[in-house]
């Protein structure tokens, strides 16, 4: 007789384990195995190990499979988390079967190797039906569903708790899931002024506040928030780096003149200045004509503005002009830092305000969470787990669905946050979201070439590309280092269907066939795969810990990030008062409930995965396992270079250190 040692793993979260009994069955190119008990007597505990002995009359060849089946416990379901089956075989070859799943009583489930293959090298008829059969069962399992007109398209599900389980969470995941806003409103203190309609009295009252414990960033925006200085940095190092660009030329219907910023330029010009770089431009034109929402039975106000900055010899960027219409005239007057200080400081918060829109609906709604639904629904649906592609992203797509569909049920429905406390809430959100796809471009997703289009390459201070870039780069490596293995040629990229119906799905159903984005409808190369698989890892990590991590510290202190503002803008100068400024801005419960918002997006969840920790063993081959190696080393010694340059700098800039971005986009 030859035996067979398996040693299975139960998953270590809560409530993993069962009390059913499970069988297990072995499945070779010569032969199959009687299916054995795993747990005769008793069940399998969270986190445990079982091992079990098969034993056969003869070798059953290669193995191929895998065959698991949990049967109920006293007729009740009590399913099973497995996460993988390591098998030692006769010959003294041990293989790893992963799983990573939940396995519902009374349902088989058929595990394969670690070993990834793409679909031409699957030559075993059994592998190659199994194979089949996996990608017509989920493109019945997962759906495209249109969710607006014009934009993305999403999953199809009603709740994040429908979901198959081939993708279900945690029990610990689904209690965080149901964590609402209003919890946030008691975590912050602020369940008193949640429903208080006051307008606040003065910025004093704000101050005043006791929200709990406040980082130091939150307490530096809090004291800074009205500053210049700190004002423009934000365009480099906030929650939304990504709006600034060069100017070279002014827009024409931003008539800044010469006279207009003297002095605030030392002894050079605007027209010298733009011709050295130094000149740049954040244009809300994508806003123009939307109506503002109605929140708490008062209408509130959106602007396009146009806001010119400066980069200063000492590196700081610095506001110089802002327009809060994008038709320049008598009653859209150029605010400048020469005005009065009341005049100049309200024409700033328009420009945040904007900032709310902009930020929320396209940079971190569109570019990051619906672009990774985009991504991990074509993922599920074209590419079988032993796809090499699949094992690479899977990682990166945790969570990713239940989110999204958290996020518009809780955030964008009828009913939900954003909808109820912000001034794009309400019939202009799916119209800022779709023109919002419609600027969606290819280069602007991909870093490097982003900030060489918005000529950013030589900004001084903006530790966003300093430390984007370099995080690119080493995806990009380790992205590189797996592929190539399995990809030997370009030949084998264009004969590989399933990776061609994959782009095929993201082109059609992401960027809803628009060619004008540069997207591409198919893959020729081995060097165009790894870039666009670099950019889908880099969306959905390190793009989204940038524009997300910081919303409570930037955004907490309601007068730096305000959801709504309540007065049209100013049409002249010299008329706008403390007054003035308090009553545009958020009343008290407005104020309450963004920031709980801001906090519900930004809270870290306790079972968070850093960028590079992926405990879950999906290659097995000995090359993808030492680019994950050199990819984990590599981020180290990137987190060391961004803690030594934080010692140096007053406000740290933290997002992207890597031990701060979480694999996917799960908050």
């Amino acid at each position: 007789m030859l035996t067979y040692t398996l040693t299975v793993y139960t998953g270590e979260r809560i409530l993993s384990g069962t009390n059913g009994t499970v069988y297990i069955k072995l499945i070779g190119e010569e032969g199959e195995s009687d299916n054995k008990k795993l747990n005769p007597f008793i069940g399998l505990r969270h986190g445990s190990e079982k091992q079990l002995k098969i034993k056969t009359k003869k070798t059953l060849g290669e193995l191929l499979f895998v065959n698991l089946q949990s049967k109920k416990f006293m007729g009740l379901d009590d399913d099973w988390f497995c996460d993988k089956i390591l098998v030692e075989t006769p010959m003294g070859d041990r293989i790893t079967f992963p799983c990573y799943r939940w396995i519902q009583a009374e349902k088989e489930l058929q595990l394969r190797s670690a070993r990834a293959t793409l679909v031409f090298q699957d030559i075993n008829p059994q592998l190659k039906a199994q194979r089949s059969e996996l990608v017509e069962s989920h493109q019945d399992l997962f759906e495209w569903d249109v969710y607006a007109d014009g934009v993305p398209q999403t999953i199809r599900a009603g709740t994040a708790f429908g979901l198959p389980p081939v993708i279900q969470f945690s029990f610990q995941k689904q209690t965080e899931f149901i964590y609402t806003a209003a919890q946030a409103l008691i975590s912050l203190n602020l369940q008193v002024l949640a429903n208080n309609m006051e307008q606040w009295k003065s910025i004093d009252e704000l101050h005043e506040v006791n929200v709990g414990k406040k980082t130091k960033t939150y307490e530096y925006v809090e004291e800074h928030w009205a500053e210049d200085e700190f004002f423009g940095y934000q365009f480099l190092n906030g929650i939304n780096p990504m709006m600034i660009k060069r100017c070279s030329t002014l827009p024409e219907n931003f008539p800044v003149t010469e006279d207009m910023v003297k002095g605030l330029l030392g002894d050079s010009t605007l027209e010298k200045e733009m011709q050295k770089g130094n000149i740049f431009l954040c244009d809300y034109k994508m806003l123009e004509g939307l109506v503002g929402n109605v929140v708490l039975c008062k209408q509130q106000y959106l602007t396009a503005p146009l806001c010119l900055l400066y980069s200063n010899p000492e590196g700081k960027m610095l506001p110089l002009a802002i327009q809060l219409g994008q038709n320049p005239g008598a009653d859209n007057p150029i605010f400048l830092p020469t005005d009065t200080k009341n005049d100049w400081l309200l024409a700033k918060i328009y420009v945040r305000a904007a900032e709310f829109s902009v930020h929320e609906v396209d940079f971190h709604l569109l570019r990051t969470h619906l672009l990774s639904e985009v991504f991990t629904v074509a993922t599920l649906r074209h590419l079988p787990c032993p796809h090499p592609l699949f094992k690479l992203l899977y990682p990166h797509t945790r969570y990713t669905l239940q989110i999204s569909i958290m996020a518009r049920n809780q955030l964008i429905s009828e009913t939900g946050a954003i909808t109820m406390y912000s001034g794009i809430g309400g019939q202009s959100l799916p119209e800022l979201l779709r023109r919002a796809t419609d600027s969606l471009t290819y280069s602007s997703l991909c870093l490097p070439e982003s900030i060489s289009e918005r000529g950013l390459e030589n900004v001084h201070n903006y530790y966003y590309r300093d430390d984007g870039i370099k995080l690119w780069n080493i995806i990009n490596k380790y992205v590189g280092g797996v592929l190539q293995y399995y990809y030997k040629s370009d030949e084998d990229v264009q004969k590989d269907t399933e990776l061609q119906r994959w782009i095929m799905e993201i082109f059609k159903h992401g960027f809803l066939l628009n060619k004008s984005t540069g997207i591409p409808e198919s893959f020729q190369t081995v060097v165009d795969l790894v870039k666009f698989v670099t950019m889908v890892i880099f969306t959905a990590s390190a793009q989204h810990a940038a524009v997300n991590n910081g919303q409570f510290e930037f955004g907490g202190w309601m007068p730096n990030f305000p959801s709504a503002l309540g007065k049209p803008p100013p049409k002249k100068k010299g008329q706008t008062t403390e007054m003035t400024i308090l009553q545009t801005l958020p009343n008290k419960s407005i104020t309450a409930n963004s920031m709980a918002v801001v906090k519900l997006l930004s809270t870290q969840s306790t079972d968070f995965r850093a960028l590079g920790d992926f405990p879950d063993q999906l290659f097995d081959e000995e090359i993808p396992c030492s680019a994950l190696k050199e990819f984990q080393k590599d981020l180290k010694a990137l987190e060391d270079t961004i803690g030594q340059r934080n010692a140096t700098i007053a406000l740290p800039y933290v997002y992207l250190m890597p031990k701060n971005i979480e694999n996917s986009v799960a908050i």
